[in-house]
């Protein structure tokens, strides 16, 4: 059975009880007011999983192509970003939002839990094509 989570303007969150535990098991989403409140790529990753359906604030589930126009209205890079998220899933790793850090992900080893241990790496996604400077580069670093 699939975990039902809405869509409200810019957050996607579920406060059912297996949101939860899928949260405390595979670190996926983290728990904001009560409810368990997902990144884009996590919801994307979820959806593509069969793990989750995403639901309209009207209760109407959002298919997965028109979830992913939505997202991509309230985030340009949401496909490279969304590209990179899940290799690094799929690699077994633990990946989050690090907009704090000024980066686009926060990458955990193996087995690490998010909030115990800190996260391995940072990670900045872009475009093979696109040319970053060396200052830019050590500005990053």
């Amino acid at each position: 059975m699939k975990i039902q989570v809405y869509l409200s303007g810019q957050i996607i969150f579920s406060n059912y009880s297996e949101a939860f535990n899928l949260c405390n098991k595979s670190y996926f989403g983290e728990v904001v007011h009560g409810k368990i409140q997902y990144s884009f790529t996590e919801a994307l990753y979820l959806v593509e999983k069969n793990k989750i359906e995403v639901l309209s604030a009207s209760g109407k589930i959002i298919p997965k192509k028109e979830l992913m126009k939505k997202l991509q209205s309230l985030d340009k890079r949401i496909l490279i970003k969304y590209a990179a998220f899940r290799d690094l899933r799929d690699k077994g790793y633990t990946v989050k939002t690090a907009l704090k850090f000024g980066a686009d992900f926060r990458v955990y080893d193996k087995g690490q839990k998010p909030g115990k241990q800190h996260s391995k790496w940072i990670a900045f996604v872009d475009y093979e094509t696109n040319k970053t400077t060396w200052n830019e580069f050590s500005a990053r670093n």
